[in-house]
């Protein structure tokens, strides 16, 4: 899923842990899930004077970018961009045929049979059959590739969770190539949200020679980077960015204008503001919080894109004295969130109550309308928090262990880390010490349940709450909170199974109430992305779950 933890993540522009992000079936919408607010360029004609290139700033470095593997929302850009799935969205959001230009679904809706377009290429020539994808289905299967987006296979595709297990067979496996342009999909039971599964990023193909050849090191070279995407890899430059152009075998080349792009690493965002401000470069996907009303009122390029995401934080619920719900209580009564909103971030959000985002709508009518708000406020409930906390055994804060809260490198993070340290020393006082890591390292804690209380978040994979509700499934791979409660399990089993998009509503707010009167995280707010983009950039969008594509993007002057 996505995003985990694509995407995860940052509390400001950032993402979470998965990534991608779209239209369901049963009923479900986004609301306004559509690419940038701000208006587009008048012309969307490629200018003939200037190069079609682009420089887009990224102000995180993904731990990898094999699509099979990582899970990390920072790897999008390159994912998206050099990989084409089955599926993919396009500017509004909606699932659009990719590799495949259409499927079947039998009666029974346990089979999806896709239909492959005539002379798929990888990125070096050679033909692309569904052989490819059934390879790399197995490959998200096999342990040892260490995917993190395993159970978005296991879970769902016939044999999968044997196969990985080692109890089954690759025939026994519900991935079928019937010819080279036709592949099929077994599914163990039907899942009305199975197409929107398909675009994320788990699901692309890799190219097996490659793999064959270079092993897990294929991805760090770019003569071994090997894709199907509208763009292809030119350079790999450690610490520094990606170079990559234009994919000429690329199935849709010929709508593709844009010759290279640019990703360039620029982690602080006030130095990547200065890039941008005295045109260095081209756009930045996160835009400091002090500037952000400034850049508004001066038009200077602000796109902001609903987000079917959440900006909470983890707590080990596994670790004393964090596995005592009443202790999880008072960390969460603790904080007050209009201010970390109006004061830390500086944006415009909703205060969340919940691990669940609003945005998936059934009958026109988003699910979470009027759903409470567990206890919680907008501002800290003091007494309420030290009343959770005394009767935890801590009164006053006494006895408590000083609180590990740790974050990934970031300075809005930063911020919002500070901020809640001293919220829970004044109104709990309670001791707090920070520390902080690059991502790839502070997420291997966070997996290992080496953490205490920290930084965490998620944008939807797809559109649809099931994105969410295996974060807090007992053993699932995206539940780095490492709560369990069979209650909550057996009910999000009851809406994997449900095909009726109101009944399935019905009982995800009823795992949401479960989990969230256990106080199984600290949501702090619901948020949208920005990013900003020149206005001679045209064609550029990004859809709900953070996914940007520039396969349509244009320098039209």
């Amino acid at each position: 899923m996505k995003k985990l933890v694509s995407l995860a993540l940052a509390v400001l522009m950032c993402l979470s842990l998965a990534a991608c992000g779209g239209s369901s079936s049963g009923g479900g919408n986004i609301s306004d899930m559509a690419a940038a607010t701000t208006a587009a360029p008048a012309s969307t004609t490629p200018a003939a004077d200037v190069a079609q290139e682009l420089t887009f700033v990224l102000s995180d470095e993904p731990d990898g970018i094999d699509p099979t593997v990582t899970n990390n929302s920072f790897a999008m850009y390159v994912l998206c961009n050099c990989f084409d799935g089955l599926v993919t969205y396009d500017a509004s959001g909606s699932i659009v045929p990719a590799c495949a230009e259409s499927w079947d679904i039998s009666d029974d809706g346990t089979v999806y049979t896709f239909h492959l377009r005539d002379g798929l290429k990888w990125s070096d020539g050679t033909p692309l059959t569904a052989n490819d994808f059934v390879y790399s289905i197995q490959r998200v299967l096999t342990p040892s590739t260490t995917a993190q987006y395993y159970s978005m296979m296991s879970d769902y595709i016939k044999g999968a969770k044997e196969f990985y297990e080692g109890t089954g067979t690759a025939e026994e496996l519900g991935a079928k190539a019937l010819d080279d342009n036709t592949l099929e999909i077994t599914l163990i039971q039907p899942t009305s949200f199975f197409i929107d599964l398909v675009s994320m990023w788990c699901y692309f193909p890799v190219q097996k020679a490659t793999i064959d050849a270079n092993g897990d090191r294929w991805t760090a070279s770019a003569d071994t980077y090997i894709c199907n995407g509208p763009f292809k890899m030119e350079q790999i430059n450690l610490g520094e960015g990606y170079v990559l152009v234009k994919n000429e075998n690329y199935w849709d080349a010929d709508n593709v204008t844009l010759e290279k792009l640019t990703f360039r690493f620029i982690l602080d965002s006030a130095t990547a503001l200065t890039a941008y401000e005295s045109g260095d470069v081209d756009g930045i996907r996160s835009i400091p919080s002090a500037d952000y009303a400034r850049l508004v009122a001066s038009n200077a390029g602000v796109n902001v894109v609903p987000n079917y995401g959440t900006v909470y934080y983890n707590i080990n619920c596994s670790k004393a004295p964090y596995d005592n719900p009443l202790v999880r209580k008072a960390l969460n009564l603790a904080i007050d969130r209009k201010t970390i909103i109006e004061n830390v971030v500086q944006i415009d959000a909703t205060p969340a109550y919940s691990f669940l985002a609003p945005g998936y709508g059934v009958n026109g009518k988003d699910i979470t309308e009027g759903r409470g708000t567990f206890g919680l406020s907008e501002t800290a409930d003091v007494e309420a928090a030290q009343a959770a906390l005394a009767e935890a055994g801590y009164p006053n804060g006494e006895g408590f262990p000083t609180l590990q809260l740790s974050y990934y490198s970031n300075d809005t993070v930063k911020k919002v880390v500070e901020a809640m340290a001293e919220m829970f020393k004044t109104n709990l006082n309670i001791n707090v010490e920070i520390s902080s890591n690059d991502w790839a390292i502070f997420y291997e804690s966070v997996q290992a349940g080496d953490y205490e209380v920290c930084a965490m978040g998620w944008s939807a994979d797809y559109l649809n709450p099931m994105s969410f509700l295996p974060l807090f499934k007992t053993g699932d791979s995206t539940n780095t909170a490492f709560y369990s409660n069979s209650v909550y399990d057996d009910l999000v089993n009851q809406v994997m199974l449900e095909t009726d998009a109101a009944a399935a509503a019905e009982l995800t707010l009823k795992a949401d109430e479960v989990v969230s009167e256990d106080y199984a995280c600290i949501p702090l707010y619901y948020k949208a992305n920005n990013y900003l983009m020149k206005d001679y950039i045209s064609g550029v969008y990004m859809v709900s779950s953070g996914n940007m594509y520039f396969k349509d993007a244009k320098v039209v002057k």
